[in-house]
């Protein structure tokens, strides 16, 4: 699973406009991210046909990253984002995002991007 990352100025019609040009290509977006920090902002989107949203955006000529996401599947209760969150510090991944892409009775599926990948990976096991 991957993401798309964009860098966007901080301002009314921005998330208007990524979303736009996605909708354009018939692109369902899974889940979502996004913050503001002074006039700076960046959305993070988790689409449904990657390739397609990928078109989208250089259509409309908007920038963007892409990065590899990790899964975990947690319970539903105190403490589980914790123990995930420990686990990767401890082996020196730190967590760029994190998204909830699931709810299920008593789970709760999250996506993280991470700078290390293959470490959160095999320490996710």
């Amino acid at each position: 699973m991957r993401d798309l990352v964009i860098h966007v100025t901080h301002r009314p019609g921005e998330i208007a406009r990524v979303a736009g040009a996605l909708a354009k290509k018939d692109v369902n977006i899974k889940s979502l991210a996004g913050i503001g920090m002074g006039n700076q902002g960046v959305i993070r989107v988790i689409p449904d046909d990657f390739d397609a949203a990928r078109t989208a955006l250089k259509d409309a000529n908007i920038r963007f990253e892409e990065s590899e996401l990790v899964s975990a599947l947690l319970e539903n209760r105190a403490g589980e984002l914790d123990e995930v969150a420990s686990k990767l510090a401890n082996v020196g991944v730190n967590v760029q995002a994190i998204y909830v892409i699931g709810l299920d009775g008593e789970l709760v599926e999250v996506a993280m991007a991470v700078d290390d990948i293959k470490a959160a990976k095999k320490a996710l096991e």
